[in-house]
Order: C-alpha cells, then structure tokens, then sequence
C-alpha cells in the first residue's frame, strides 16, 4: 500500500486552488503505473515522490498528466513539497528545501508563510509570429488590435501569452479550440489588491481546456512582465475566476534577482491504496 495526498495549492480556502495528487514512496512503481495512476486521477497533475539521485536534492519528483510525464510544472512543485515536508521530511540545507525533476534542481522555499519555487529559466521567449499572433486573436474570438503585446514564455509545456489591455477583458474571453498552450493576462486597475488576472487554456481531445491555477505559466509571465517594466514585484496575480476558484499567485524577488513564485498549500485529502 502508498501512501497519498491530495493537496489544493494556491489559495487559502479549501477547494478554491488547483488540487495535485502526491504519492508517497513510489519508487516500486514503473512509469507506466505512475501514468495509469495519473490518467485514473483525471487531476491535470499528479506527482510520485523518489528518493533522490542528484545528492543536493531533498527530493525527486516525477510529474503526470493524465496523459503525459512532464520535466517540471509550478502547483505540483508546491503541493509535492508541501507533501513532503507534512510527512516528515526534513531538507538538507535549512530554509530552503531542493527538489530533483525532470527540468533539473529546483529551489523551494517559504516567503511570508508560504511555499514558493524559485522561477526556471525560459527555454523559449521573444515576440511571436505575426502569422501565430493572428491564429491567437483568432481563436480568442477578439480583435487583432485589442493584444497589447505578445511574447513565448515557455519555461517547459510551451506558454506562449498575450497581453489585453485589462483585466475586464480577460475574464470576458470565451475562445474556441485552442491548438497550443495559451496564457492570456490582463491588469487589473492600480490600488486594486490583485495586480493581474492570469486564464490558462490548453488542448486537450480536440477541446480546449482552461486549467484553474497555473504556477509555471504565472513564472515565465512574471519573467516577462517584470523584465519589460509592466510590474513590478511583489505582486499578486489572480486566476481561476471564470470557474468559480480563487487561485492567488504570490510573486517576488529574490536578492540574487531570481523570481520567486508562491502560494498557499492545503492538505485535503490524505489516503493509501494499492497502486501496482
């Protein structure tokens, strides 16, 4: 039997985040268990906690969608770690715990009582195609015109975003079949308490799919919108609105100039099961 949890991540108030599935001491297990397991959960993540194999990491991690196995992703990142640590783990170096994925070392920390993953690198930016920017307007069902601006932030699943002039905006989108992974972010009016809303939308069986709160999309946007002066941190985004969730995205910077990404973790569900 494995021990599992499942665990909201961004937000404060149970059943308002983005739930990720963690299974505890998977090392018994193939792959093709783990990707059973994740198409079975139908979470847009599940994740499988291994001992390590770099000797800095606390932690190795393998991340499934229901579909496929992923090198990194931002909500299982926290919610792995919060995992982690409420079964007993205890990292190696104090005040920051290091997790081993498929994209690498990644640095966790809390900030302000919260988790946060320090930002991967992009492997992907710049401005986007005009030929894909007209595919994008397109499928959001918006005017050419009414994109402020337009950049690939793929830091790994392949974001490519927009910029729409507000936040008002965003939540107005109803978009069609979107063949590619989408984030759309929009301001919010100054002195509000959230700086952005964030939507995610993703393909999935011919459909387009909009994930509630999207933690490597949320980084790769705050690398490009603190880097071109749109914001500047700390900020909180929002996302998850148009489905009813109120995902909150703590954003930060760290002294060394990294970009911290944060946000609550809340255990809800806690189980074992026979998972071979």
């Amino acid at each position: 039997m494995l021990r599992f949890r499942q665990v909201d991540v961004f937000t404060e108030s149970p059943l308002l985040g983005n739930p990720v599935a963690v299974v505890h001491g998977a090392d018994r297990l193939s792959s093709e268990q783990m990707q059973r397991f994740a198409n079975w959960m139908n979470l847009s993540e599940t994740t499988f906690l291994l001992p390590p194999r770099d000797s800095r990491a606390d932690y190795r991690v393998r991340i499934f969608t229901p579909v496929a196995e992923l090198p990194f992703a931002g909500h299982p990142t926290l919610g792995t770690c919060h995992a982690w640590l409420e079964a007993g783990g205890c990292p190696a170096r104090p005040g920051v715990i290091t997790q081993e994925c498929g994209a690498g070392l990644v640095s966790v920390r809390r900030i302000d009582g919260r988790l946060s993953f320090e930002a991967p690198p992009l492997v992907r930016s710049g401005p986007t195609e005009p030929e894909l920017l007209d595919q994008i307007a397109g499928v959001l069902r918006i005017g050419r015109e009414t994109i402020i601006d337009s950049q690939w932030v793929d830091n790994g699943p392949g974001w490519v975003a927009v910029l729409l002039a507000d936040a008002a905006s965003v939540l107005a989108l109803t978009p069609g079949y979107i063949p590619f992974d989408l984030g759309v972010v929009g301001p919010y009016p100054a002195g509000s308490p959230e700086a952005f809303e964030v939507r995610a939308f993703f393909p999935k069986h011919g459909t387009t799919v909009e994930d509630p709160v999207t933690g490597s999309l949320n980084a790769s946007l705050a690398q490009w919108l603190l880097g071109t002066g749109r914001a500047s941190a700390p900020y909180v985004a929002s996302q998850g609105t148009a489905l009813g969730r109120r995902g909150r995205v703590h954003v930060s910077a760290g002294d060394d100039g990294g970009i911290w990404v944060g946000g609550g973790t809340i255990t809800l569900i806690t189980g074992s099961g026979d998972l071979t």
